[in-house]
């Protein structure tokens, strides 16, 4: 191959740079050695580039744009979603019931995933979207066994169900106290002092915890090893080619850079232990790095601050519009961690030069975190750390203009404008304060980077989703537009995941547009999210996927998938998504 031919050149459709200083839309693009090497009139790029072995890319009316960067998910949690009982509704599932929901988890006990698993588990039901609007109890999920534990995890990832023999396995009983942080609910009317009682099944927070990580250890070695296989396949098909394992046990980050060894990533994974574990070791034990080894790199922690809105475990300023059973009238949520543990794990992250990112849904957990920076800021300086407020669901006004003070990027979960929209205006909020969920445009009026993510395994890794749900905010009733004062346009909701995603990652100058000198990490839809009806967003596909210039999505014929499966250490997810 001569110096000045090109691998492929990609012509024949729209091509969305997201380049600030594009002067007028480019007709070509050319790769060589998976780098960008021109953009611009196809003419040009012909006589310039191609050779005799240069392939030719005709887009035939698609669009190519660049490589979908995700914001923020948990990457071996879209394996398990792929793995356990599909407990989701419409239009991700078919469960509409309870019945149905016992049904799904029997298909899965008779599986050979489920006959190897010590649980029978499931993921994805919503409270909101089930015919009987509630929880399912411990004596439904005895129908679907009594032999084996039975875990029903909540779509949030806060909350979740089980059976007699969990609660069994658990160790909780009538006498068992609410642990820190969490919540385990009781059959009502409860009359013991203090407010124990006998546990329905349903489990909150770091309640819930131990019951998620029991159960997914009880996989198969085979079934967890292939998880993370699933989950990068899961989001190449979205477009994806940057993707993001969101908050992880030091245990866990040893076991994917062995996997990353072992048979390199086909994306790029950015990693994040959890702020707790690891800012309780000594030393440095997330060892971070802007290089990627084998398609991985650790970039900092998580804390996590509260729970889940739509679980009304987030924790509020003002009272939820209605309480979970069992609480009172002004019940706001609750905290996960304490203000100095939060202070603690900000100055470490800050000492470490970790890159910090905190789950925070609830106005007041927001206000807890500002705090919080606020004062480590003042003791340690100002400086470039590209903080992440994830989710930020609640924000105000106020917190919008104190993220931009002190350099804090909110990373919206805008697709809940979608599927909880309706819950949020009947239960959670009610419809004024419904109104302002994931407020992106508050963020852009002041000049601000936002990024906008699908939380997978929360929802699915949906790239058109996530852009669809910022452009419209359309309730998944299709009865509301949720905030239309909040509504940006399709070329800022594709920014908060190519160039604006790739900038909270501080890899703006390697990603995130096309642009010579730049990876080719591209994907090719059927449409152009820029030039279709704003409805029609939700219904594109993805073509290909590209990363580094070699097409990873649909695989060659031939090619060999990437896989971590000889990975002997088990996967751990955490109930914080």
């Amino acid at each position: 191959m001569t110096a000045n031919q090109a691998d492929v050149i990609y012509f024949g459709g729209d091509i969305v740079t997201v380049d600030a200083d594009e002067v007028a839309p480019p007709e070509a693009v050319a790769v060589k050695d998976g780098t960008i090497v021109f953009v611009g009139d196809r003419a040009q790029a012909l006589d310039r580039w191609q050779g005799a072995d240069t392939i030719l890319r005709d887009l035939q009316g698609g669009a190519l744009l660049p490589g979908f960067i995700d914001a923020h998910s948990h990457l071996g949690g879209i394996g398990l979603q792929a793995t356990i009982a599909n407990l989701l509704a419409e239009p991700d599932g078919d469960v509409t019931d309870i019945r149905s929901l016992q049904d799904k988890l029997r298909e899965f006990a008779e599986s050979e995933t489920g006959q190897d698993s010590a649980w029978i588990v499931g993921f994805g039901y919503d409270d909101a979207m089930l015919a009987e609007r509630r929880h399912p109890t411990r004596e439904e999920l005895d129908a679907v066994s009594t032999d084996k534990p039975v875990l029903a995890i909540h779509q949030s990832f806060h909350l979740g169900a089980v059976n007699s023999k969990g609660l069994e396995m658990l160790k909780y009983t009538r006498f068992t106290p609410n642990p820190d942080g969490g919540v385990i609910r009781r059959r009502l009317p409860i009359k013991e002092t203090p407010p124990c009682g006998e546990p329905n099944g349903v489990l909150e927070e770091t309640a819930f915890t131990p019951a998620s990580n029991q159960a997914i250890a009880g996989l198969s070695a085979l079934a967890q090893a292939g998880l993370v296989a699933k989950g990068l396949k899961a989001a190449a098909t979205f477009g994806f080619t940057t993707m993001q394992e969101g908050g992880t046990s030091l245990d866990n980050l040893a076991a994917f850079r062995k996997a990353a060894e072992q048979a390199p990533f086909a994306l790029d994974v950015v990693i994040y232990a959890k702020a707790d574990e690891a800012t309780a070791a000594p030393g440095d034990p997330v060892e971070v790095g802007q290089d990627y080894c084998g398609g991985l790199r650790a970039a900092g922690i998580k804390l996590f601050l509260d729970g889940s809105p739509q679980g009304r475990t987030a924790w509020l300023t003002k009272p939820y519009k209605n309480p979970p059973e069992g609480q009172e009238a002004d019940y706001r949520g609750y905290p996960t961690t304490t203000d100095d543990e939060v202070l603690r794990q900000v100055r470490r992250g800050f000492q470490e030069g970790w890159q910090i990112l905190a789950h925070v849904n609830g106005d007041a957990a927001i206000d807890q975190f500002i705090r919080a920076v606020e004062t480590a800021t003042e003791e340690y300086g100002p400086a470039d750390r590209r903080i992440v407020a994830v989710h930020a669901q609640t924000a105000r006004q106020d917190q919008i203009e104190a993220f931009k003070r002190l350099g804090i990027i909110p990373s919206f979960f805008s697709m809940h404008t979608f599927y909880w929209g309706d819950w949020y205006r009947e239960t959670v909020l009610g419809e004024k304060r419904a109104e302002n969920i994931s407020p992106a445009k508050w963020a852009l009026d002041r000049q601000m980077i936002y990024t906008s993510h699908h939380d997978a395994p929360v929802a699915l890794p949906n790239s058109f989703r996530v852009l669809a749900s910022q452009v419209t905010r359309i309730t998944r009733s299709g009865r509301h537009i949720l905030g239309p004062e909040q509504r940006v346009s399709a070329l800022d909701a594709v920014k908060s995941i190519t160039i604006n995603a790739a900038y909270q990652y501080f890899e703006e100058s390697a990603k995130g547009s096309i642009q010579v000198g730049k990876l080719a990490d591209l994907v090719i839809l059927s449409s152009n999210p820029l030039t279709i009806p704003p409805e029609e967003i939700k219904d594109i596909t993805v073509t290909e996927t590209i990363k580094a210039g070699k097409r990873i999505h649909p695989p060659a014929t031939g090619d060999h998938e990437h896989h971590a499966d000889t990975v002997s250490a088990p996967f751990e997810f955490h109930g914080h998504c």
